[in-house]
């Protein structure tokens, strides 16, 4: 079978995209996925959502931070940005996503968006609510582990 000639070849840009979640959950590239296409089909429709062909092409999430290099049709950046907006949480754990930047190929949204890796966390103890608590950091960003789930602090509330 003989390739589409170059004119006729869709055409694709890649968002590259952030994942946070807290310290202690996981998310998987399938899962993802999934979620990308019920978000784009929930605010786009079947034939919107079919129109932009969203795919995950490469991930990565360890230690609640992630990063994503997602695929879409030339013409529907706005809209992949919008589908990525929407998403607040995968496989059933809540996530903060957003679009870092826009290029026309892979190579390029690696080396301009993503070229750190993930950063290490720290462990350590802080006073919350009158108690000594463990927490982790991450880029500024802390997570306290409480009797009721994780709580989202910065570095002027642990002080």
């Amino acid at each position: 079978m003989k390739h589409l000639p170059k004119h006729l070849q869709p055409r694709w840009r890649y968002l590259a995209v952030v994942i946070e979640t807290w310290a202690n959950e996981t998310v998987t590239r399938d899962g993802f996925q999934r979620a990308l296409w019920y978000s784009a089909q929930n605010l786009l429709g079947d034939t919107g959502s079919a129109a932009l062909d969203l795919s995950v092409l490469r991930f990565e999430h360890a230690d609640g931070d992630g990063e994503a290099v997602v695929r879409v049709r030339r013409g529907g950046v706005d809209r992949a940005r919008a589908v990525v907006a929407c998403l607040d949480s995968v496989e059933g754990s809540q996530v903060g996503v957003h679009v870092r930047g826009t290029s026309g190929t892979v190579r390029a949204c690696e080396e301009k968006y993503m070229g750190r890796g993930p950063i290490e966390p720290k462990q350590r103890h802080v006073v919350f609510e009158g108690a000594e608590r463990s927490v982790v950091v991450r880029n500024g960003r802390i997570d306290i582990e409480t009797e009721d789930g994780p709580v989202g602090a910065t570095n002027l509330d642990t002080e």
